[in-house]
């Protein structure tokens, strides 16, 4: 059981600058996630620590040893990769016990790891198979479990579920969380599904371009992203963004998105008094978008007439895809709510989880307005 730190650090590939000034603390025990489109440096992140690549400038830290020049076999760490990478002339019990037998732990202590392994897992019945005998999502539980009896002070997962089949991945998702639960060690875990990151993470860092964006927990990442680009990676489906101008008209303000207005809330005023008559990026999540009929009751409402273009029908809920003017959005309904494409319906804007940000602050990723 170990803490992380990554203080300052930097990775180029000759000109390329895979990671940029990257300072993460983890704390032991934490099971932290790391996610982010592909090419954003996650997995280079992974791998610095893991010692498979060497960092260009900062430091790396396991507890308080800076591991920079500690070979990868020496950092007490554990990987399991996205591919199993197992041995396929060899049983999964020797596949497991390999690395152990390697390091001369005495058979014994060698049997009762592996056999532990495999009961926390499941696979006490696939011991003697061979890796063709067994399903992906099998295979990929005896790559853990030859993580396992290693007992590392920090474990390292490099999407290890992205070769399983959707039912499959929840499963393993619910066994990996349970699993870091029983061991209670630092796990770090790399994907570029934002909702493995938001079921498993005790705290997530979201990256893009080799540069941290946020490190929070996943709810405050939901609810408060710092900017433009946090807020439309985290959310299933993306959230809602429309270019607009802040307006005020008598004691009102009102963002005006070319085709209609919707009002802010009156204890908004005093945050986004200083925008007015200002270009700015209104957001606003599919699930804030209700039919009225099933509108919680205390939400701030703004309502908007517009035409369905779409329909999905998901079973629990309606996604609605919806046009008023030149926008485009989604909305994420009542599954109660009937409506077919053409149908012109209105919907109402819950306001009181209205996400503003400003282009003016950066113009590349306009930063949450608060």
């Amino acid at each position: 059981m170990a803490s992380v730190t990554y203080k300052d650090v930097w990775k180029r590939f000759g000109e390329v600058v895979a990671l940029e000034n990257i300072n993460i603390e983890i704390d032991d025990k934490e099971f932290l996630v790391l996610v982010g489109p592909s090419g954003c440096g996650k997995t280079t992140a992974l791998r610095c620590l893991a010692g498979l690549e060497d960092i260009t400038e900062g430091q790396v830290k396991i507890d308080d040893q800076v591991v920079n020049d500690v070979a990868p076999k020496d950092r007490d760490i554990a990987m399991v990769f996205q591919s199993y990478a197992l041995y396929p002339h060899m049983s999964v019990y020797d596949n497991m016990a390999f690395g152990l037998k390697l390091r001369k732990v005495p058979k014994e202590e060698i049997r009762k790891r592996v056999n532990d392994a495999a009961e926390i897992l499941g696979i006490e019945g696939l011991l003697n198979r061979k890796p063709r005998e067994l399903s992906g999502g099998q295979r990929q539980r005896v790559a853990v479990g030859r993580a396992i009896v290693r007992e590392p002070k920090v474990f390292l997962f490099d999407e290890p579920l992205s070769n399983l089949d959707a039912k499959l991945r929840v499963q393993t998702r619910a066994q990996i969380s349970k699993l870091h639960q029983r061991l209670q060690t630092t796990f770090i875990y790399v994907t570029h599904d934002q909702t493995e990151a938001m079921t498993m993470a005790t705290r997530i860092a979201v990256l893009n371009k080799g540069i941290l964006q946020q490190l929070d927990t996943p709810q405050q990442l939901y609810d408060y992203p710092e900017n433009l680009f946090v807020a439309g990676f985290i959310g299933s489906p993306a959230m809602n963004f429309f270019n607009g101008k802040m307006v005020k008209e008598g004691d009102d303000l009102f963002v005006d998105l070319g085709s209609f207005k919707v009002k802010v809330p009156k204890n908004r005023h005093e945050t986004y008094q200083h925008l007015v008559d200002q270009e700015i990026i209104f957001g606003i999540r599919p699930e804030d978008i209700h039919n009225p009929e099933y509108a919680p009751p205390s939400i701030i409402a703004e309502p908007v007439d517009v035409k369905v273009d779409v329909t999905e029908l998901m079973g629990n809920e309606i996604f609605l895809y919806l046009m008023h003017g030149d926008h485009s959005f989604v909305a994420r309904v009542d599954p109660r709510t009937r409506v077919e494409m053409g149908d012109e319906i209105r919907v109402s804007f819950n306001m009181d989880n209205m996400h503003i940000f400003d282009p003016n602050a950066d113009p590349d990723n306009p930063v949450a307005v608060r």
